[in-house]
């Protein structure tokens, strides 16, 4: 693979299209809650799922360091997305809970992240996903070694 411009590589379209997908799904997010990001809506997802997850096994899901998921986390508890209490066993810990807030947002948010989902998966059929899913996994393989 012997590109002469460096955007020209499908590595640079992969970073594109996260970055394109990422700006669709914040702009569908925003009409109808204002004062979410992408990332929030992970967490709340994540939580949603899991209340017992750790904020570092949070941190890896989406990508983030520890100084970022924190400050992240102290932001939505501000917006009364999350509730943050000391683990009872380790004071280190913190406790995430949803408050009403955050469930309603994610009732909204739901309907919407499938709608992203589809717009950015549009026109692939069953088989191109998974060839896809096989290719980008190939990647991540490599890059670990």
């Amino acid at each position: 693979m012997n590109q002469k411009n460096p955007t020209g590589t499908v590595l640079y379209l992969l970073e594109k299209a996260i970055k394109d997908y990422r700006k669709l799904s914040q702009k569908n997010i925003s009409k109808v809650v204002k004062d979410i990001t992408v990332d929030q809506c992970l967490v709340l997802i994540i939580l949603s799922k899991d209340e017992k997850i750790s904020q570092n096994e949070i941190a890896n899901l989406i990508f983030k360091d520890n100084a970022s998921i924190t400050r992240m986390i102290e932001l939505m508890v501000k917006k009364d997305y999350l509730n943050r209490t000391v683990h009872t066993e380790d004071r280190r810990k913190f406790n995430l809970q949803i408050t009403e807030k955050g469930k309603k947002t994610l009732e909204l948010i739901s309907p919407i992240v499938l709608i992203n989902r589809n717009t950015a998966l549009n026109g692939f059929s069953a088989e191109e996903i998974e060839l896809l899913d096989k290719i980008l996994n190939k990647i991540i393989t490599n890059c670990k070694l």
